[in-house]
């Protein structure tokens, strides 16, 4: 669209040039904020269109009724996140299953909160770059003060480029602040899901457990 409109794109490359050096780093923390920000939105769309409540219903629904291999066949080779970590915990209930419901979930959470350090740090670093460009265009400007004939223009270019550096690093960082914040209540909301699941997955296999422990008890009671 930029460089179908020539008029549009000298007024972007002029604005680019006259705001100084600093404008380049500017650039790169731009690209950075646009290629991480893209990124999760696809990751998180793929994520959501992954999802299987309706198995996670059933796999509660197996291990209620005490049938844990119909849970873990169930939850065998799902693309849903949450599923992925019950068929963890399921397949070692007998070794650790609190602490593998953990790891899983941590696998998990450090997917859906990857590259989010770079968004905090665009946040941070855009505006203290800006401010570097308006010191930078303040001292060339005042590196002309005093010459009567060049004052003129040469210190209004100076503002010119104080301006446009800040302006551009503070629009950075509150574009990038919007999708960050999305990010992170996403990440919350997730966090807590598997947190709800594991927590279900606990209490619903001990039930089994002592549904089962209490049959074989009545059986042996029969028998004797």
């Amino acid at each position: 669209m930029l460089l179908a409109n020539p008029v549009l794109a000298n007024i972007v490359t002029d604005t680019f040039i006259k705001g100084g050096p600093v404008m380049w780093p500017i650039l790169v923390t731009f690209l950075a904020s646009l290629t991480v920000t893209s990124e999760r939105f696809i990751w998180w769309f793929r994520t959501r269109s992954k999802s299987e409540p309706e198995k996670i219903e059933s796999i509660y629904e197996a291990l209620e009724s005490g049938e844990v291999k119909k849970a873990s066949t169930l939850a065998r080779n799902s693309h849903d996140p949450i599923v992925r970590v019950i068929w963890h915990g399921l397949n070692h209930r007998h070794t650790s299953l609190e602490n593998a419901l953990q790891v899983a979930a941590g696998l998990e959470i450090e997917r859906a909160g990857r590259f989010l350090t770079v968004l905090d740090t665009i946040i941070t670093l855009a505006p203290l770059l800006g401010l570097l460009g308006t010191v930078t265009g303040i001292m060339h400007a005042f590196h002309f003060v005093g010459d009567e004939e060049v004052a003129a223009v040469k210190v209004s270019g100076g503002i010119a480029e104080a301006l446009i550096a800040t302006a551009a690093g503070l629009t950075i960082a509150i574009l990038t602040l919007l999708p960050f914040n999305y990010f992170n209540s996403a990440v919350h909301r997730f966090t807590f899901r598997l947190q709800t699941a594991a927590t279900n997955i606990e209490v619903l296999l001990k039930g089994a457990t002592t549904k089962k422990s209490s049959s074989d008890e009545t059986a042996y009671s029969s028998a004797s």
